[in-house]
């Protein structure tokens, strides 16, 4: 919200809001034809059952201009449920068939 211009400036009300949001972005890396098969198979179930998580605000896997690469980008509600995501990945079919492949992320807000 603007105000009167005060000697030239413009006062501006900011509000601030903290979010305990967790993010995670990044690249899955395949080195061969074998991994990415892995991926055409398992990615789409993991996505399906990923959004629907308590917690999960986001979340897209996106082929980019290399076919052997993916960009990743997750975004989940706090540390709690990107936590329960992370576990569920661990024991599902889809954490056991990607384990072999390189995976380069950030993850930033726990």
């Amino acid at each position: 919200m603007c105000h009167r211009p005060y000697f030239g400036v413009a006062l501006v009300r900011v509000r601030i809001i903290v979010v305990n949001n967790v993010f995670l972005t990044g690249l899955l890396i395949c080195q061969s034809d074998g991994e990415t098969a892995i991926v055409a198979e398992f990615l789409p179930r993991h996505l399906e059952l990923t959004r629907a998580e308590p917690g999960c605000i986001s979340f897209e896997v996106s082929p980019t201009g290399d076919p052997l690469v993916w960009d990743v980008a997750e975004c989940f509600q706090n540390a709690d449920s990107f936590e329960l995501h992370q576990a569920r990945v661990r024991a599902s079919e889809w954490g056991r068939a990607r384990a072999g492949i390189k995976r380069r992320y950030s993850v930033w807000g726990q």
